[in-house]
This record gives structure tokens, C-alpha cells and sequence, in this order.
């Protein structure tokens, strides 16, 4: 089952400039594929590396966790007042630049769920190859809690 950026923005509370998901293109009980289309003209590319404009690894990690992030949605959204946190972060490999005009292909899928716990493995391509491989954990927190 796809989901358009109005369903993805009732499940998670990201939103632009922050929202690093346009769409998903499937979702399984333990899986999401999801999308990111990286316009060129995203002010992140004029100031990092200016003039060899790259996606920052990090921003490719929170699309990764954002699209895990949907997936918990999916399954188990917890209290309405709750939304999902990441608390561990794993074995990230970064092994491909992500340029301006490229599209992210995220997938993510949950390894294990503990209690109140998910366990997540994700990996973002572009054109079928590994850009970033990560595995991270999530947890629910109160909307209003800060860090």
C-alpha cells in the first residue's frame, strides 16, 4: 500500500523543510520502501560544498529513520500524544555521495520489536546502489517532551 505526502503527514509529525519523505511506494507489517526526489534547489546544496553540492550522510540517516519512523506508525502508533524517537543508532556505513537531482530509495525494515522497543535495519539507494546502511532503535515519547 503507497501513501501520498497528505497520509505521511498524519502519521509522523515531520514537515518541510524537514520532511525527507515524499512517498512510499509499499509497506508490508515489517517493511516500508519510501522516496525522496533531492531538488536541486534545496538550500542545503548551495552551502554544503559549495559548488560540489552533496547530501549531508546525516539528512540521508534521517530520511532512512524517518521512513522507520512511518512504519511504526503503520503498526502499533501508541497514544496519539506519543510519537516515535530514536534511541540508538548502529553500524552506519556511508558508501556513496547522494548529488542534487538524485532520488533516495529508503527502505527500512523492523528486525525486532521488545516491549515499547522497535528495532530497525535500513539502507537508502539511489538507481540501485547503497548509499547508507544503518541500524537504529525507536522508542515513543510525548509530543510535547523535550530532549
Amino acid at each position: 500500500m503507497g501513501m501520498n505526502r497528505q497520509e505521511i503527514e498524519r502519521l509522523i509529525p515531520h514537515r518541510p523543510p524537514f520532511l525527507w519523505i515524499d512517498e512510499v511506494v509499499d509497506n508490508s507489517p515489517t517493511s516500508i520502501h519510501a522516496r525522496k526526489f533531492l531538488d536541486p534547489g534545496l538550500d542545503v546544496f548551495s552551502g554544503h560544498y559549495p559548488g560540489f553540492p552533496v547530501l549531508p550522510g546525516v539528512l540521508v540517516c534521517e530520511a532512512t529513520m524517518q521512513a522507520g519512523a512511518l512504519l511504526i506508525a503503520t503498526l502499533d502508533a501508541g497514544p496519539a500524544d506519543h510519537v516515535p524517537v530514536v534511541g540508538r543508532l548502529n553500524n552506519v556505513k556511508f558508501r556513496r555521495m547522494v548529488r542534487p537531482g538524485e532520488t533516495l530509495d529508503i527502505h527500512v525494515e523492523l528486525t525486532e520489536k521488545i516491549a515499547k522497543a522497535w528495532f530497525l535495519r535500513g539502507r537508502a539507494q539511489v538507481d540501485g546502489q547503497t548509499c547508507c546502511s544503518l541500524e537504529f532503535a525507536c522508542t515513543l515519547a510525548p509530543a510535547g517532551e523535550s530532549a
